[in-house]
């Protein structure tokens, strides 16, 4: 399963390509004040280079295997206060009280006040195989390199192999690409610890006034789980792991998280 970048004019109008909230979110992609990092090594280097960050002298293991330079270091970085997801900020379209709207005025604000920064655009994909690798892009301001590069390695950057991999992949239903819109400096007084908007049928979400990672990393996977969910598959926080017993026989077991 691929999600879809383009759609014609009929293919619009029977979609969930496009809502309010998505269209003011993803025109701040294409400003003339954006610049696309797609490549790990840049991201890397932009990072290590951004005011704050402190390059260990503990190596990333087998770098080259993943996109990094062979000499890569783990990368350490201070986002400030929080050091957890604040629920209070959040807002979903669709639920009680949330009118649109009333948010697709903030993110005007919010988008016409990025013209005045640099931004960086990544890319990646989420899911590594033909059944279901989706495509998802992520735009931080300048001064934000660490938490582009961070959300770069928690998902999958582009190399020929997934390319090829997501080209096989069988485009299911109408569901768009993802866009996450983040702007860590941004403030307003309804909102003083922050604002995380998801709107979740239309794959955006609108991330303003949060620095912590996980905000970034676990909104992109809300939204990914949506488009999971609405096509058959059971969204979970997990993994497997191949078990062997002492008498040798092997068993596969699942472990599943709290946020799952």
């Amino acid at each position: 399963m691929a999600t879809k970048a383009r759609f014609n004019r009929e293919e619009i109008k029977l979609s969930r390509a496009f809502s309010p909230s998505r269209t003011t979110i993803e025109t701040a992609f294409y400003g003339n004040n954006v610049e696309k990092v797609f490549d790990l090594k840049k991201a890397y280097k932009i990072a290590q280079e951004s005011p704050g960050t402190i390059t260990l002298d503990m190596p990333v293991y087998e770098p080259e295997k993943i996109g990094l330079p062979k000499d890569a270091k783990i990368l350490l970085f201070n986002d400030g206060e929080t050091v957890g997801r604040f629920a209070g900020a959040r807002v979903i379209l669709g639920e009680k009280g949330v009118v649109e709207s009333d948010i697709t005025a903030i993110l005007r604000e919010a988008v016409y006040k990025t013209r005045y920064k640099k931004m960086l655009h990544a890319q990646a994909y989420i899911g590594l195989d033909e059944d279901f690798i989706i495509n998802a892009n992520l735009l931080v301001p300048e001064g934000y390199e660490n938490t582009l590069y961070n959300w770069l390695l928690n998902f999958q950057y582009k190399n020929d192999f997934y390319d090829k991999m997501y080209a096989n992949s069988e485009v299911i239903g109408d569901e768009p690409d993802i866009f996450i819109l983040s702007d860590p400096d941004w403030k307003d007084d309804r909102f003083p610890n922050g604002l995380a908007y998801f709107d979740p049928e239309h794959n955006c979400a609108a991330l303003l006034g949060l620095r912590y990672f996980g905000e970034h990393k676990k909104g992109t996977l809300t939204i990914a789980w949506g488009i999971a969910n609405r096509n058959g598959y059971a969204s979970c926080h997990g993994g497997l792991k191949r078990m062997v017993r002492s008498d040798g026989k092997k068993y596969v077991m699942g472990f599943f998280g709290l946020s799952g």
